[in-house]
């Protein structure tokens, strides 16, 4: 075994980054994959592929990354802190680099490097980060990419929250129900990325000179890039996008290598491979149930409240139709004139509640038998007064005063309703 190398470990969030270097800093191997939570057998499966081309092989490794450390700890292997690697990293490749902006899967850094290296860090929450993109992705029903194709033919900037995943589908679903464009609504959302990150992390503090962005959504994402370069009127050699910008703590990790450490790669894929446990401190709740027949009495006693099924093919009467017009999803019920449930509908509302709800009407029509009449409607929910026009219901109810009417039909008695809904939280005392 005569080949000696640098290798660097990025554990982040989301995904795993490997970097193998030659004693002259150059790349010799570089790969990255999600992680889905499976850090040990991702990271096998990356030195693997690099055994595979690079053959028999020697280390000196170096992790760095958020989920990196207890990882570290295991293997016995030198953890290095993620700025640090970065610096070292455009130290190399971009030495003339004034501020780093980088986003990864759930965290948001701005270093700045001029008069001493400050860093600002959104480590707490997942707002205006990968995830956060992909989570407003699945809103249009796309991915991360999908997003980047939509934004280069935009037209509008719409006002996104993007502290918040909650909050931004507040925003969001709206534009959706009002027919705005998914062209539009994908660089509003990059933009609102933006907006988070100068705002949220400069804190005021200028971001001038030659600015580089880091980080696979700035890598991967071109419109996002370009969001950031033209918010910070940035031109020219101002914008620093290296190639292999997402890998940088990987990189910078390796350089950072230190001597005591070297072994062979195999090594390190043995220790990845065998049956370890790795200990979090992590603080847990006490159970709901203390044991099975506890959980039985709960189960039995909730199941008291249950609505009563009647056939709707065989009825004849009155029926009362109610729709509730969610931010997320669409329910419908058609109930007899005794209470009992003669047709359900629920789906999610795929960004057009209108549509979903029509569709559910045709449904009950096409099922509906002679000797039964919708005597009355009524519409609740974000999209209440939406369908009430559209299909002309006699009248539309606050969404607080439906579910108060629902639980006293169980417990006339009832004094509190919580209800955890698409886009909110309530609870009636």
């Amino acid at each position: 075994m005569n080949k000696t190398y640098k290798l660097g470990i990025d554990i982040g969030s989301t995904t795993v980054k490997i970097a193998i270097l030659d004693m002259e800093d150059h790349i010799m191997f570089s790969d990255y994959e999600r992680h889905y939570a499976n850090i040990q057998e991702t990271l096998a499966s990356l030195l693997r592929k690099a055994a595979g081309k690079l053959l028999d092989f020697q280390v000196y490794p170096v992790i760095t990354g958020s989920g990196g450390l207890t990882l570290a700890k295991h293997l016995g292997i030198p953890f290095n802190q993620e700025v640090v690697s970065v610096s070292t990293a455009l130290s190399h490749y971009a030495p003339h680099c004034d501020v780093a902006i980088e986003l990864g899967g759930e965290d948001a850094k701005i270093i700045y490097f001029t008069g001493g290296i400050d860093q600002r860090m959104n480590g707490i929450c997942a707002g205006g980060t990968g995830s956060f993109i992909d989570q407003m992705a699945s809103l249009l029903q796309t991915d991360a990419t999908g997003l980047n194709e939509y934004a280069k033919n935009y037209k509008t900037i719409y006002p996104i929250a993007a502290r918040c995943g909650v909050f931004a589908k507040t925003d969001i679903q709206p534009l959706i129900n009002e027919g705005a464009t998914k062209e539009d609504l994908s660089a509003s959302i990059f933009q609102a990325v933006v907006n988070q990150t100068i705002s949220g992390l400069a804190c005021g503090k200028p971001i001038r000179g030659n600015v580089a962005f880091l980080g696979g959504p700035l890598h991967f994402l071109s419109e996002l890039r370009e969001s950031f370069i033209r918010t910070l009127n940035l031109t020219g050699d101002a914008i620093i996008a290296p190639d292999n910008s997402h890998l940088f703590a990987a990189i910078g990790s390796a350089m950072s290598y230190k001597s005591d450490v070297l072994m062979p790669v195999v090594d390190i894929i043995e220790r990845l491979s065998s049956n370890i446990k790795m200990e979090f401190e992590v603080a847990r709740m006490e159970p709901l149930f203390e044991n099975q027949k506890a959980y039985d009495t709960f189960t039995e006693r909730h199941n008291h409240a249950s609505v009563r099924k009647g056939d709707l093919a065989s009825y004849k009467g009155d029926a009362f139709l109610g729709i509730d017009a969610g931010s997320t999803t669409t329910k419908v019920a058609l109930v007899g004139e005794s209470g009992e449930l003669l047709y359900s509908f629920y789906s999610n509302n795929n960004g057009n509640p209108l549509k979903t709800a029509i569709g559910s009407i045709k449904e009950i029509y096409e099922k509906l038998p002679e000797g039964v009449t919708i005597k009355r409607s009524c519409s609740t929910g974000y999209g209440e007064a939406l369908i009430k026009a559209a299909l002309l219901l006699d009248e539309g109810e606050v969404e607080t005063v439906s579910h108060y009417y629902a639980a006293a039909f169980f417990d006339p008695d009832v004094d509190c309703i919580i209800d955890i809904g698409g886009q909110d939280m309530k609870c009636i005392k």
